[in-house]
């Protein structure tokens, strides 16, 4: 068991520094404190194996290269998850050219039956910004979640200022302020981090 911590311990550290981070940088990633960190890379404790399994995906390997030995001149290889990572960037960016394909398509046959409407592109936006977020909350960084959703909102804004625009409701976007003070507010809020929770 002894022996495992210690595979475990510098393969955590071996990820973490061709990472180029912290352990305080590697922890906050983790919702853990530095202090779990150091404990697992010092052997003296083994994160759980959804941990594990975060440590892997960030490092671009799989769970069992973090549970193999491995020669100290030997490089790490993350061609699994990089072409996992590679595959979900293609198929965020495959569905949101499927809503702008869909908008354009809605556009022309509208516009062949005479009725030119190019507020279509206009609500694409936020239907696009609304696909993009929960595909980035699902596999993305969620970090870049505050830019989409602030987009998201002022997307909104502009749709329904623009379907109105005889009525100049510019004082729509008067909401947007409180919005995004709000926004940003709530994303600079951090997460306590978790107490170490391991096993041995």
């Amino acid at each position: 068991m002894d022996e495992f911590k210690k595979v475990v311990a510098e393969n955590i550290t071996r990820l973490r520094t061709s990472m180029n981070l912290t352990q305080a940088q590697l922890g906050e990633m983790l919702n853990y404190s530095d202090k779990s960190i150091s404990k697992w890379e010092r052997g003296e404790s083994i994160p759980d194996v959804f941990v594990l399994k975060k440590i892997a995906d960030l490092g671009g390997v799989t769970v069992d290269y973090i549970i193999t030995p491995h020669s100290d001149d030997e490089d790490i290889k993350p061609e699994k998850n990089t072409g996992r990572r590679y595959s979900r960037r293609f198929i965020t960016l495959t569905v949101l050219a499927g809503i702008w394909a869909l908008a354009v398509l809605l556009f022309v046959i509208l516009w062949i039956a005479g009725y030119v409407n190019w507020l279509i592109f206009i609500y694409a936006i936020p239907v696009s910004l609304i696909t993009l977020l929960v595909l980035n909350s699902v596999w993305g960084d969620r970090s870049w979640n505050l830019y989409i959703i602030s987009g998201l909102v002022w997307g909104i804004i502009c749709s329904v200022y623009l379907t109105a625009l005889q009525y100049n409701w510019w004082q729509l976007f008067l909401l947007g302020i409180p919005a995004q003070i709000i926004i940003i507010f709530a994303f600079s809020i951090k997460k306590k981090p978790k107490k170490n929770k391991t096993t041995g």
